[in-house]
């Protein structure tokens, strides 16, 4: 770093400029880029790098840069108004942000066939380390994006600033929180499902009306898929958070259709035929690659992409990156909110035997201080019944209860020193301690779940008293909730993790402001959570108990 600029202000100048300086050290592209026809040379006239840039997956000694070319990111054939030929991109990797220290440069091809889109495994590079990164395309600069690699494997680094995020819906409103969250200079970002919505225009509404609407019809098609990402990667906030730290991302539902499971897509499907189904989501899979910062690992066959995988921040953190859809058993007692004894049938998982055997195997080899799961849906049981039924979510994990049990089970025999469970899908944030045995409050608290609200989706929201939600009354294990949008930053050292809830005031004003809700802390060694801040909710109007169970099942059921 220059000497007397500040990690601030150099940040601060990513998020808000996006930094295309020094685009004339850019080398020339040589043999790779030798005169190119005329339609290409004409298709170019205007900036390609309209998708912005990412990065991804980092390890020790590198990381994922990705980018897409697009002209017109809402063209209907997906292609971004692209002409149908292969584009040599330059790409750099420097230590400083104005580009005088280039460490690594390079040539990819954006494909046609892959809508454009590159994917640019770097190795070699210093642990523990920030990096800038660009790409060029004849004398079309991207703007710069700034990554990092993972500490050393013995090192336990100088501490990491995680956020995670979920459920963007690009109707519902503006993507300022990921903005505010790109302010907050996290070091690594965790997305846990619902980046983008299948819905076409108008199918999927908030109360007072969507902010702004989807192009095209419902998304089944490749073209379709691909349109739909181009236009989520258009929004300057969403751009601004890819720009500003790595991310690790993994797909909930409506990356593909809502409430699918394995083969078996939701009851009024647009693809109720099963072979259609598949080819909807080996579709949704190869838009989906095209589209993130993922490694080569990753890259979809057919229906079926590998997504689940382990990421090693040093010797202080192993994220354990789960796919929660793609190997379960279908949905139980038809899916929803439910009295349902199938949902404790022991052949049943929400990983399938696979992956369950691969994260438990992951435990038992563990010697980091922290064991974070990143993953989809509610882990915590949520009874939303005082009486003696118990009523559950079928989506969430209290749908395949033997399979938590397991997961559980097999941190505690491993001897896991601190589990955390991070999760996203429900559009509301919650905290809770994680117990051995749900039906008996006094029985051993072995981790914590962590749950952020959305970006978007369900509209502004409101806040709440948190200690007014029923749930939380059935459940003592249950400690936090409110309903605005936001996302969770976190603090992870050796002796603490902090977890700090944000909160926006409105999705539908844009570049609103946000705000700390609760702070919470776990302590090395000490399961559970410990409150040491909660902000004062603004009580709008009283809600009974039975509008807040009927609003929380409402929303998370079925959506629309």
């Amino acid at each position: 770093m220059p000497e007397g600029v500040s990690a601030f202000n150099r940040r601060s100048f990513l998020v808000t400029t996006g930094l295309a300086a020094g685009v004339a050290a850019l080398p020339a592209s040589g043999a790779a880029a030798a005169p190119a026809p005329d339609r290409r040379r004409a298709a170019l006239a205007a900036d390609p790098f309209t998708l912005g840039v990412a990065s991804g997956d980092p390890e020790p000694d590198g990381f994922v840069l990705w980018t897409r070319l697009a002209l017109n990111p809402l063209a209907e054939d997906g292609l971004g108004g692209m002409p149908f030929v292969d584009f040599p991109v330059q790409w750099q990797v420097a230590t400083d942000e104005r580009f005088r220290r280039v460490v690594r440069q390079g040539t990819a091809r954006a494909r046609a066939a892959a809508a454009h889109s590159v994917h640019v495994e770097l190795e070699g590079l210093r642990p523990g380390h920030e990096y800038w990164y660009r790409f060029r395309v004849g004398r079309h600069v991207s703007p710069a994006g700034l990554t990092r690699t993972s500490p050393h494997p013995a090192s336990y680094g100088g501490g990491l600033a995680m956020g995670f995020v979920s459920c963007s819906q690009f109707e519902h409103g503006w993507f300022t929180a990921y903005r505010r969250l790109a302010e907050d200079h996290p070091d690594l970002i965790l997305h846990l499902g619902d980046y983008q919505y299948e819905y076409r225009k108008g199918a999927y509404n908030v109360p007072g009306g969507n902010v702004r609407d989807h192009e095209g019809p419902e998304t089944v098609t490749l073209a379709g898929y691909r349109q739909r990402h181009a236009q989520y990667k258009s929004d300057p906030d969403l751009q601004a958070a890819h720009a500003a730290a790595p991310w690790l991302v993994v797909f909930d539902d409506h990356e593909v259709e809502n409430n699918w499971a394995d083969d078996v897509p939701e009851a009024n499907s647009d693809t109720p035929d099963p072979a259609a189904f598949r080819a909807r989501r080996a579709a949704a899979f190869q838009a989906y690659y095209e589209n993130m910062p993922l490694r080569r690992r990753s890259l979809p066959h057919g229906p079926d992409i590998q997504i689940y995988r382990r990421v090693r921040w040093g010797r202080l953190a192993n994220f354990h990156m789960l796919d929660t859809r793609q190997f379960r058993d279908d949905q139980a007692c038809g899916d929803g909110y439910k009295d349902c004894a199938a949902a404790s049938d022991p052949a049943r998982s929400i990983l399938g035997t696979d992956q369950e055997r691969w994260l438990i195997k992951g435990f038992r080899r563990s010697h980091a201080r922290w064991d974070v799961l990143g993953q989809q849906v509610f882990f915590a049981q949520r009874d939303n019944n005082a009486g003696p039924l118990k009523v559950t979510s079928m989506d969430s994990w209290d749908g395949y209860v033997a399979s938590r049990d397991r997961i559980t089970r097999g941190w505690v025999e491993a001897g896991v020193r601190n589990a955390v469970v991070l999760t996203g899908d429900v559009h509301a944030h919650w905290a809770s301690d994680l117990k051995e045995n749900y039906d008996d409050p006094t029985s051993r608290t072995v981790g914590a779940e962590l749950v952020c609200t959305s970006i978007t989706s369900g509209g502004d929201g409101a806040d709440s008293d948190p200690a007014a939600h029923p749930f939380l009354k059935i459940n003592p294990h249950l400690r936090f909730y409110n309903n605005q949008r936001g996302y969770v930053l976190t603090r992870i050292r050796r002796e603490e993790m902090t977890a700090d809830f944000k909160t926006l005031t409105s999705v539908r004003a844009k570049d609103a402001p946000a705000s700390l809700k609760a702070r919470f802390v776990i302590e090395d060694r000490e399961p559970g959570l410990r409150q040491t801040y909660l902000r004062p909710y603004d009580a709008v109007r009283t809600k009974t108990d039975r509008d807040l169970v009927r609003e929380t099942v409402e929303r998370e059921t079925r959506r629309p």
